[in-house]
């Protein structure tokens, strides 16, 4: 087939358009800046175009002859813009791509969400049901799209929801990367007590979740968690990351309130100067927000079958970040 993938040269784009040319499809990546990953996709054999998806004219031309859509594309820690800016992107982005994708006729919109519009968790493992708490105003644009997306499937066109949880792998350049980072050097500051559930997502897993909710008639208007098999304590995923490392590490423990007020204050005063402040909510989150699911609708519905365990993922992943010089 041919197929678009929006955010085609992001992490998970990009792998999953290396999966899908391996799969023999035809493949239009679409991203909003020109780099060294787009070279590489061109030299994989895709289609690269250079464009934003809140640029109509440039969605339409990649939407030409297309048969499945993954949209992929979205403001992701753009801490230095306007909240504006997430809705331009995530929410009336995400419009124009179905607009168009709708005049072509295309067959199947899988849409990647995520698991934190879920927020934090208060009765784990949650389900698709849980409760909408999204903690920041990416999630909540990243929620506020899929409405969007249920329109659409009303209009007739086939469309399927994915909400990864969190994502990591070989080729992440910076979603893990801070905690193999600081578990390398031999000293990882625990604020709390550790305890809090975090739910990792391999790459792997989540292309194949992709590939699976592109077929016809799969998982039509529904929204699925993807996760790996099993979520843990993060200072279990501490230890494991040292082990795949091979490191020892120490985990000193902290209060996590002073390190919350920080957060707010850092954000606040570094925002009116476009500075990029050292610690924000969102990166406190991880420390004291429980993010733990069931994965059994995507099991049951897409035949979703998660097959890499955390130890080997870290592994993979450690050895990815030392043989390209990031540890």
């Amino acid at each position: 087939m041919k197929i678009l993938v929006t955010g085609g040269t992001g992490f998970t784009g990009k792998a999953l358009v290396r999966r899908l040319l391996d799969d023999g499809h035809q493949v239009v990546a679409l991203d909003f800046q020109e780099g060294l990953k787009t070279q590489e996709l061109r030299d994989w054999g895709a289609e690269v175009v250079i464009g934003t998806v809140t640029d109509k004219e440039v969605v339409d031309r990649c939407m030409k002859g297309i048969e499945v859509v993954h949209h992929l594309a979205a403001a992701f820690r753009q801490l230095n813009v306007p909240n504006s800016y997430y809705w331009d992107v995530n929410v009336e982005g995400t419009r124009n791509v179905l607009e168009a994708a709708r005049r072509e006729n295309v067959k199947k919109f899988v849409y990647c969400s995520t698991c934190g519009v879920h927020g934090n968790v208060d009765n784990p493992p949650g389900n698709e049901e849980s409760p909408i708490n999204a903690a920041d105003y990416y999630q909540q644009t990243k929620y506020e799209a899929e409405p969007i997306v249920k329109e659409y499937q009303q209009k007739g066109m086939e469309t399927t929801i994915l909400r990864p949880a969190a994502i990591y792998g070989p080729g992440d350049p910076e979603r893990f990367f801070m905690i193999f980072k600081r578990v390398n050097k031999g000293m990882f500051p625990m604020f709390g007590n550790g305890k809090t559930l975090y739910h990792p997502l391999y790459i792997d897993h989540l292309v194949d979740a992709h590939v699976l909710a592109q077929e016809p008639g799969k998982g039509v208007g529904e929204a699925y968690l993807i996760a790996d098999e099993e979520y843990i304590e993060i200072e279990t995923l501490v230890q494991k990351t040292a082990a795949a490392l091979k490191v020892d590490v120490k985990i000193p423990h902290f209060p996590v309130t002073p390190v919350i007020i920080v957060g707010h204050i850092c954000e606040k005063v570094c925002k009116p100067f476009k500075i990029t402040p050292p610690i924000f909510p969102r990166r406190v989150d991880w420390y004291r927000q429980n993010r733990a699911f069931s994965i059994d609708k995507a099991k049951r519905d897409l035949g979703y079958a998660p097959h890499i365990s955390i130890d080997e993922g870290l592994r993979r992943t450690a050895a990815w970040y030392r043989e390209e010089g990031y540890l």
